[in-house]
């Protein structure tokens, strides 16, 4: 199925009005870690216990470190899952974005010009080889 460029140009500018409704973000991923301590008298220690946890924590990459924020309330965990939830939207609309506008450049036609002279003289002055050797 082909569209139009106007369909396309259309869509492009609900996906842009999309972004620009985006609220907060954050990037990254929350997951939850339990286990067990190392006090061999705490309960954790029976063999049907299932340990300590779930502590949720955010993790993401800073200057190229991972960086790890734990979450010191349940509201504090909801918020981080909704930033994060808005990032992945971000995501995701980010990539249809990028999607329709190859789409529209690929239909566009291509407007031949004629160089101007100082265009030329600038390409002909690129192909000279350098004397400082």
């Amino acid at each position: 199925m082909t569209d139009s460029l106007s369909d396309l140009e259309s869509r492009r500018a609900a996906v842009q009005t999309q972004l620009a409704q985006l609220g907060d973000m954050r990037a990254g991923s929350i997951t939850g870690t339990g286990g067990r301590c190392g006090n061999p008298n705490c309960h954790c220690h029976n063999p049907k216990d299932p340990g300590h946890g779930p502590y949720f924590r955010l993790t993401r990459k800073v200057n190229k470190k991972s960086v790890t924020v734990t979450f010191s309330t349940p509201a504090a965990l909801a918020k981080a899952q909704r930033e994060v939830a808005e990032y992945h939207r971000f995501r995701e609309l980010g990539g249809e974005l990028l999607q329709v506008n190859e789409q529209i450049c690929g239909m566009r036609p291509v407007e031949e010009s004629v160089p101007s002279s100082q265009e030329k003289k600038r390409s002909k002055q690129s192909l000279r080889k350098s004397r400082a050797k």
